[in-house]
This record gives C-alpha cells, sequence and structure tokens, in this order.
C-alpha cells in the first residue's frame, strides 16, 4: 500500500532508540523526511545515518525535550530550518522511575511533563499552519496503561489524559483534514529496554509474565507499532479523528474457562 506520505516532513521525538527509532525507520522508509529529537546526539547521529544521513535531508536536534524550554527550542529549531512539518509523532514518555503511589504531587508533575505537556506545547506551535494547508497528522504514542492498571498511577493517569486530550482536540480540528490518533502499545520488545535487561537478569519472570499476561505468549516487535504509526500518519488515516488504537498482544487480565 502506497501511503502517499513521500516528501513530507515528519518530526519525531523520542527518536535515539525503542520504539521512536523503529518508527523514524518506518517513516524514512515511505520517503518521509525526518526531524529526530531526543536526549543523545550518538544515538541520534547512528540512526540518521542509517536512514540516508543529512544528503536525503533529515535533520537532528539533540535537546531535553522535558525541560521547561524544551519545546520552544524545538519550535525554533525547525522554523529556522524553514521546515513546516505535515507529520508529527509525539513519542517521548515514560514513567521517570516514579512508582510510589502516594509520591509527592511533584513527581505527578514530571510525569504529566514529560507524557502530556511537551505534546500539547508542540501541537500548539504546528497545528495551526497544519490547518491552513488543511492537511496535517498527529500520532501520540499512549500505552496499555491508559486503560488498565499497567504501571503506576502517576504515569496511568498521565497516560489516560493523553488519549482523553488527543480524543476532544482531535475532533476540533479534523474538519480541516489534520488527524490527531494514539496508539497504545503493550509490552514490546527493546533493545537494551526494561524486557531486554529482564530476559537477561529475570528470566523466570519474564517466563511468567508472558505466560499469564500476554495472550499471545510473546512480546511485541518494534515494527509492529512503528508500521501502525506510518499507517496513522498517512492519507488513508483521514477517518481516525481521535482515535485510540489499542496493539497489546491480548495483554491484561484474562479468563479462560478452560484449558486451551
Amino acid at each position: 500500500m502506497d501511503l502517499e506520505i513521500k516528501g513530507k516532513w515528519a518530526l519525531v521525538t523520542g527518536a535515539g532508540r525503542g520504539l521512536g527509532e523503529g518508527i523514524c525507520r518506518s517513516l524514512s522508509q515511505e520517503g518521509v523526511r525526518i526531524v529526530a529529537t531526543s536526549r543523545t546526539a550518538r544515538d541520534l547521529e547512528q540512526l540518521i545515518d542509517s536512514i540516508g544521513g543529512p544528503t536525503v535531508g533529515h535533520r537532528i536536534l539533540p535537546l531535553d525535550i522535558a525541560a521547561a524550554d524544551g519545546p520552544s527550542q524545538l519550535v525554533e529549531y525547525v522554523r529556522e530550518q524553514g521546515i513546516e512539518p505535515d507529520i508529527i509523532v509525539n513519542n517521548v514518555g515514560g514513567n521517570l522511575g516514579f512508582t510510589d503511589p502516594l509520591g509527592p504531587v511533584d513527581e505527578w508533575q514530571q510525569v504529566m511533563r514529560l507524557n502530556v505537556e511537551v505534546a500539547i506545547e508542540i501541537n500548539r506551535a504546528f497545528i495551526p499552519m497544519m490547518r491552513e494547508k488543511k492537511w496535517g497528522r498527529i500520532c501520540h504514542i499512549s500505552s496499555i496503561s491508559a486503560l488498565e492498571n499497567q504501571g503506576p498511577p502517576a504515569y496511568c493517569a498521565a497516560k489516560a489524559a493523553l488519549n482523553a486530550y488527543v480524543r476532544s482536540l482531535g475532533r476540533f480540528v479534523c474538519a480541516d483534514n489534520v488527524i490527531l490518533t494514539s496508539i497504545m502499545p503493550g509490552a514490546i520488545f527493546t533493545k537494551d529496554g526494561y524486557w531486554d535487561t529482564a530476559m537477561q537478569e529475570r528470566p523466570d519472570h519474564v517466563e511468567k509474565y508472558l505466560n499469564e499476561r500476554m495472550a499471545i505468549r510473546r512480546f511485541g516487535r518494534v515494527e509492529e507499532i512503528s508500521e501502525l504509526v506510518a499507517f496513522l500518519c498517512s492519507e488513508h488515516s483521514s477517518f481516525c479523528a481521535g482515535s485510540a488504537l489499542l496493539a497489546d498482544g491480548g495483554q491484561g487480565k484474562s479468563f479462560y474457562p478452560v484449558e486451551i
């Protein structure tokens, strides 16, 4: 299927590793030019070199996007480059290691900042231009945690808020062919990620998790999410206004009346 996005510009946050890296690869395979940002310059350089480098038009910006001026620095850089993003993938997120259900409010604020506020600031900067052009795609990487108790309360609340934001704002701008979506991945295996480490250090825990929590009996692959993101960023997603797509391999609590 031709996604009809060749030659468009995509801005991807949290692009250096894991899902963000995979998303950049999937989009670049469709002929999309990438502006990739994350905290580590070396990760970005390796990524961009592997997908064609600056000669193709890709750009990188090492940046702590969650800093108070992080989004504004990103917006300024993109504008200085003369780039008008057609596609935005708000991928950056995480629980920041804050797992105490009764943790202080400032921890909740930091998690909300990383997972929701950064996306809001970036979207506010570029949606008006997308509406004028009558074309834009903005995909947000949420989580199964938005629906189920699959993480610390602050993280679950942040991802649920992100979905609600996408649903509400998506309905407001879709008449101008600016389509906001979110995708809710389950447990995805990424190199050097949580499950990679767990497989080496706690294989019994991983086996138990796969058998009891993953109906598909395996972790998801990065490309199983990145290819969905590419579709949601394409011409063909125009009827998905405000949609939240669950891609979790049947993860979660399940009831099996008989052994299958």
